[in-house]
């Protein structure tokens, strides 16, 4: 395999819209370099990428997929990343580790909600962005309407460095606004086309976007508009080396345009990306924290610079095992060698590496600075650990780990797997850092949350295709508690007496409430030896195991102080079991006429909305018994905080999705417990009955 110097190196992104066609253009890419015999199609569900059984039967990238090329001499790392709003958070983490995003954007119908999100994460992590307006071949597409929509919407320094020859099904080639030049394609999908003289019906207004593009560019650096000034124009080389000095910048962002499944534009897009596109060593240094000092350090992109590697993903493959896709940032990963986890401290050894191309491998001796492998079977590591140096330990910047949006209960179907679907969990979990796993101590399930329910579905799926777990997947409980609202002293008596020795167990307690949060109390106020010290234990036990199942609807009691005060013994027939019995049957009668009452958690919510939709948002939250706190400006959008019940929240992200038009987002943690509104408790205590009566 021909080693690269990190200057002909070019880690690109493929990011935009779900469905906008990031997987054709990058099927296109590897089949017009040579990379691959046969232009794949989703519909046929043999795209190089999309090679996971759900997303041909989706037909939408669920998961990022790397794959390799060459064009011009240069290689070029493609991540093809998903676009639906489920599986950002793979994209994201992509985001981080490539030097250019390539967006697609729809040429009819514009910039979308999931369009915007992957901007914000260019402009987070300072990303160059080169835009492709997809499919220039359907009624309605229009370039200039999209590159107006790119500025408007996204307020972006769009410039258009091509324009369409044809519209529609007459759609037939483009025109190279920087060499003018016009490339007119067959219409058989091969990529082949012939350079042409610019048509006569467009080569006005090839003219007028030549020039604006060589204003643009003059523009955008001091020495380049003095030339520009003087002369009236820039050379040829002057406008191809601004414009790649404004694309690293940011200062622009060029528009090209073709369509990906009829293989047009797409030659033309790669030699911008390869001339315009930074290399790693265009890009900032990559900082972390030395382990040994722990301050903060960079290192450059050099071969002989210690070994900096971060892991961005974590593939399980029912055959290689545990596949960890990497990217070198400094120094230089070989074969048969052994390397240090900074993050999990801990030493690991290197076997085979290779290049990904989909789920094809490349086995490769070594992977230099600035390049992207893979290798199997890595015991320790895990998605976001650095791989360095032992002498020279950094660790890398945490990946951007989103918090999960919504949960659902999960049980195997077939009992006795408990065990086989928490292995199967713990391997999805590698895969998918977006998931999270947990369980509810107090309703004894197993929690899985994710980003949204197609996201936990199709985790479902994968539980049951790769490794062989069907579960169930149900709205999660609510954890409700109770408690009492009044004091109340009772008698707790157990007496069994039936020839021999027989129980005997005799106490009084006193119930009061607590304020919310306190918890549990008990209190020993027994003078005299009316009880035996030694049995006062027993009587607590009694209490908190009676506890842990509430009169009203099962639930555990919380929120009360219990005073043991008055009791008496058998010298014979009392015993621990019998005070413990004792204890129970006391909390049970004293919370009856206490008045007992449901409590509800309360989460703390903030959601994150675009202005036109802030209205809607509070709406719906009063509408779940929300208690709007205050709204703030965040960024582009209103951040809204509320206080609203667990209960209303098991639900709430496709509804917000809904409100704002995918543009929403909130976050939720829990606060404290209140008590359940009268109507609703009924409801609850009816629903514990019948289902007591079912059981």
């Amino acid at each position: 395999m021909k080693e690269y110097e990190i200057t002909q190196i070019r880690n690109v992104g493929i990011v935009g819209h779900s469905q906008e066609g990031k997987t054709s253009l990058t099927d296109a890419i590897l089949f017009d370099t040579g990379a691959i015999n046969r232009l794949g199609r989703i519909e046929e569900g043999n795209t190089t990428t999309d090679f996971d059984e759900d997303e041909i039967k989706r037909g939408i990238t669920l998961s990022a997929a790397v794959a390799f090329s060459e064009w011009k001499g240069v290689k070029l790392n493609l991540i093809d990343t998903p676009g639906f709003s489920n599986f950002l958070a793979d994209t994201r983490i992509c985001m981080r580790v490539v030097d250019v995003a390539l967006l697609l954007v729809s040429a009819v119908d514009g910039v979308k909600v999931q369009t915007e999100k992957v901007w914000g994460y260019a402009e987070e992590y300072g990303l160059p962005v080169v835009f492709f307006a997809n499919r220039m071949d359907r009624e309605r597409a229009d370039i200039f309407r999209t590159v107006e929509d790119l500025r408007k919407s996204l307020n972006a320094t769009a410039i258009p460095v091509q324009m369409p020859i044809g519209a529609a099904s007459g759609f037939r080639g483009v025109v190279d606004l920087l060499g003018m030049k016009a490339y007119v394609y067959q219409a058989d999908g091969s990529g082949k086309f012939k350079e042409e003289e610019i048509p006569g019906e467009v080569k006005e207004r090839a003219a007028e976007l030549h020039h604006a593009l060589v204003e643009a560019v003059a523009e955008s650096d001091d020495a380049l508009l003095e030339r520009y000034l003087e002369s009236g124009t820039l050379p040829p080389e002057d406008l191809r080396a601004g414009l790649r000095s404004a694309v690293i910048s940011r200062r622009l962002f060029p528009v090209l345009c073709g369509s990906a499944t009829k293989n047009v534009g797409v030659q033309p897009l790669l030699n911008v990306i390869v001339e315009c596109g930074p290399s790693p060593l265009d890009r900032p240094l990559v900082g972390g924290t030395d382990v040994k000092s722990g301050e903060r350090v960079s290192r450059e992109g050099r071969v002989d610079q210690p070994l900096t590697s971060l892991v961005f993903k974590t593939i399980s493959d029912p055959y290689a095992g545990k596949i960890s896709v990497f990217r070198v940032y400094a120094g230089r990963l070989s074969s048969d060698s052994t390397v240090f986890n900074s993050v999990k401290e801990a030493k690991e050894r290197i076997g085979q590496l290779f290049l990904l191309r989909g789920k094809q491998q490349t086995p490769v001796t070594k992977v230099g600075p600035g390049d992207i492998g893979a290798v199997v079977k890595l015991k320790e590591t895990g998605t976001g650990d650095t791989l360095c140096d032992e002498k020279s330990p950094l660790v890398l910047d945490p990946l951007p780990i989103p918090t999960p949006l919504i949960s659902y209960a999960v049980a195997p179907k077939s009992k006795g797997d408990e065990e086989k679907l928490s292995g199967a969990l713990s391997r999805l979990l590698e895969e998918d850092p977006s998931l999270k796993r947990g369980r509810d101590q107090q309703t004894k399930e197993t929690l899985v949350s994710g980003m949204g329910k197609v996201h936990l579905e199709v985790a479902v799926d994968r539980l049951k295709r790769k490794f062989g777990v069907e579960v169930l997947m149900k709205t999660p409980r609510v954890p409700y508690k109770e408690t009492i609202r009044r004091e109340a002293s009772v008698q707790g008596k157990y007496k069994k007496q039936t020839g021999g020795r027989g129980q005997y167990g005799d106490c009084w307690i006193k119930l009061e409430p607590l304020p919310r949060g306190k918890g549990y109390e008990f209190v020993k106020q027994i003078v005299g030896g009316v009880i035996p010290k030694q049995y006062i234990p027993a009587v607590e036990k009694g209490i908190v195991e009676a506890m842990e199942r509430g009169v009203l609807a099962g639930y555990p009691f919380t929120d009360l102080k219990a005073t043991l005060y008055d009791g008496t013994y058998h010298n014979v027939d009392s015993s621990e079991m019998a005070f413990k019995i004792a204890g129970s049957l006391a909390l049970k009668k004293a919370v009856q006429q206490a008045t007992p009452m449901l409590l509800e958690p309360l989460m703390t919510v903030e959601v994150s909305a675009p202005d036109d939709a802030i209205g809607d948002v509070i709406g719906d939250l009063n509408s779940r018994r929300g208690r709007v706190m205050g709204v703030e400006a965040k960024g582009k959008n209103q951040a809204i905080k509320a206080l609203v019940p667990l209960a209303e929240m098991l639900e709430y992200a496709p509804q917000l999705r809904s409100l704002t038009a995918d543009r929403g987002d909130y976050t939720m943690e829990f606060s404290h417990y209140d008590e359940v509104p009268a109507h609703i408790q009924d409801k609850l205590v009816a629903e514990a009955k019948q289902e007591e009566e079912e059981d």
